[in-house]
């Protein structure tokens, strides 16, 4: 079975939360909570992409 649908998926999202915590940061004050929240979220995506290059 091929991982590649949803390994591209997960690129997409995790550059889109790249995005937003650029964004979140640029602000003149950025919220602290929303930057934890997007940084966890980036790398839980990140720890998934892994797994599934991992189990090719």
């Amino acid at each position: 079975m091929t991982h590649q649908p949803r390994l591209n998926s997960l690129q997409d999202r995790h550059a889109s939360l790249d995005r937003q915590l650029a964004a979140e940061g640029a602000r003149p004050a950025p919220d602290a909570a929303t930057l934890a929240k997007l940084k966890l979220a980036k790398l839980r995506v990140k720890e998934e992409m892994e797994k599934l290059r991992a189990s090719r």
